[in-house]
């Protein structure tokens, strides 16, 4: 029995490291799919289990724990990063800079009532008062990231004499999930708001955008001046754009292209934008039932995916589909969302297309773009490892030479080059696509190692802290840091901004971060409004809660 004593108390042995990371990863995830009143903390949980673990002393050697801290860390932001990326600039849109407005109001008003907490019910002559609010803080708001980046940057301020805050977190971190489901239920009753009308507010309203939205019709040409033009003419002078997939003439089908004439009389099916159709009906002629079945050739259609890296960036008028190949692009399906083929937009590895065309033609494109899902179920590696060494690096320049401890570090600087490369990859041909599996699996790899490092370090002072110590303190600033933003930024955002509320609810959920507040959002509504409003915010607030995490330390805590 000597080999398995040695097993658990031999802390310096690979095997016991190992040991010690997959009790407590499996207890903390297990624990943490159990509800009370609806309600989860998640993976999170792994914090606690950890915190108990490093309490009787089942730990490892502090230089161990720090390495598996930092690159579950940098694994973890490296990969939301990499997922917001994409969509991280599109959300600045009229309805989308207002939320993303809001959003950030609400992360100053969190800082600012930690701040007021910390002058009101904490002595400021102790060095490690502030440091345990920044803790509490990120508890308040749910923020693990933001948790990272703050020990990080405390890490290079007081070395290894940094303030456990992992503690002020976890006793935070409870209520901050309820206080901001809370919160939002609060918020629906001081705006007086009844479910029925949002939803049909959001009955009247476009769930996607007419900009990108493709539009499917069948138009007869009887506009007499079209008589003789060729499509490209046409296409010019509406200045719109369009795909005219398939025509009908005398009596046969055929695929066109830019040089194809129209006639008076022919029937076409054309794809544009939903906010281009009315124009475009108006302009060639009325919509029509068509009959397909006459052609000179059998046409198929065909969905065909994107996985040759040597189109990655390349854009469909790169590709000049109709010309080259004999067939048409009428749309393309990325991230679940149906976009219309504009010639300007930029292929990427992933990407669903539909191809209409002769079956021969429509066989060489689907060659040509690669068109092998199993190609797709293997992670980009190399970019995922080139991504993290230039966020390190990036991460490690000081703002100011001056200030060689003002920098990013292995939080910020990873994050802003994924959401970079998540965005702008393709134009240095970096393949950036991940399957949502293959992203969640590495992320939340990245996390259970963060949390479970965090936790275990935390554990040997945790109960002297919460019972002897300011935890009961720590409990309560954190609801007041949870709840007072939300009550201020929730109303004005409804009542000046005229936003539906279940967007609201969304929003709030992104900016703090939290499923279980996105959960309890999606469950009372039928739309996808809270989704919406979570997405728009949310690669900002994580952006912004990492940065501020290092800027208040940096700036506050030295």
């Amino acid at each position: 029995m000597d080999w398995l004593i040695n097993l658990f108390t031999n802390s310096e042995s690979v095997a016991h490291i190992a040991l010690l990371y997959a009790i407590v990863i499996a207890v903390g995830v297990y624990l943490g799919k159990i509800k009370i009143a609806g309600v989860s903390l998640g993976v999170t949980f792994v914090l606690f289990a950890g915190i108990v673990a490093g309490h009787f002393g089942f730990t490892a050697p502090t230089p161990i724990l720090t390495f598996i801290q930092d690159f579950g860390l940098i694994l973890f932001v490296f990969m939301i990063g990499l997922q917001v990326g994409p969509g991280f600039f599109e959300s600045f849109g009229t309805a989308g800079l207002k939320l993303n407005a809001l959003a950030t109001s609400m992360i100053l008003l969190n800082i600012a009532v930690m701040f007021g907490c910390y002058y009101i019910f904490f002595d400021t002559s102790n060095p490690t008062s502030l440091p345990m609010m920044v803790g509490t803080l990120y508890g308040a708001v749910t923020n693990t990231p933001g948790l990272g980046a703050a020990n990080e940057a405390l890490s290079s301020v007081f070395g290894a004499n940094a303030p456990q805050i992992a503690s002020a977190y976890a006793c935070a971190y409870p209520l901050g999930v309820l206080g901001i489901i809370g919160a939002i239920i609060l918020v629906r009753y001081i705006c007086k708001v009844k479910f029925e009308q949002e939803e049909a507010a959001l009955e009247e309203q476009s769930g996607a955008k007419a900009t990108q939205k493709p539009h499917h019709m069948h138009l007869e040409v009887t506009n007499k001046y079209l008589e003789g033009k060729t499509i490209l003419q046409v296409h010019n002078f509406l200045n719109r754009d369009f795909v005219v997939s398939r025509i009908l003439h005398d009596g046969h089908v055929s695929i066109p292209n830019r040089d194809t004439i129209f006639h008076l009389g022919d029937q076409m099916y054309i794809v544009c934008a939903e906010a281009d159709y009315e124009a475009i009906v108006a302009f060639i002629g009325p919509v029509i039932e068509v009959n397909w079945d006459q052609q000179d050739q059998p046409l198929v259609s065909k969905r065909i995916v994107v996985t040759n890296p040597k189109i990655n960036g390349k854009s469909f008028g790169d590709m000049h589909f109709s010309s080259v190949y004999g067939v048409n692009v009428t749309r393309v399906t990325r991230h679940g969302m149906d976009i219309f083929a504009s010639p300007s937009l930029p292929l990427q590895v992933g990407d669903r297309i539909m191809v209409v065309g002769p079956e021969d033609a429509v066989d060489n494109v689907a060659h040509k773009m690669g068109n092998s899902i199993k190609r797709l179920d293997a992670p980009n590696i190399a970019t995922i490892f080139v991504g993290i060494f230039l966020g390190i690096i990036f991460g490690s320049i000081p703002f100011i030479p001056a200030m060689p401890l003002m920098k990013l570090g292995i939080a910020g600087g990873p994050l802003i080059i994924a959401i970079l490369i998540g965005r702008y990859g393709y134009k240095i041909k970096l393949v950036t696509y991940t399957t949502t599996s293959a992203n969640m699996m590495l992320r939340e790899i990245g996390l259970v190692l963060f949390l479970a490092s965090v936790g275990i370090k935390a554990g040997a002072g945790f109960f002297e802290t919460v019972m002897q110590g300011d935890g009961m303190l720590y409990v309560l600033t954190g609801f007041l840091i949870t709840i007072i933003p939300i009550l201020i930024v929730g109303p004005i955002a409804r009542w000046k901004f005229k936003f539906n509320y279940f967007t609201i609810a969304g929003m709030i959920s992104g900016t703090y971060t939290d499923p279980p507040a996105l959960a309890y959002s999606n469950s009372i509504c039928s739309k996808e409004a809270p989704a919406v409003g979570y997405s728009t915010v949310y690669p900002l607030a994580m952006f912004l809660r990492i940065l501020t995490a290092q800027l208040i330390v940096l700036f506050f805590c030295g």
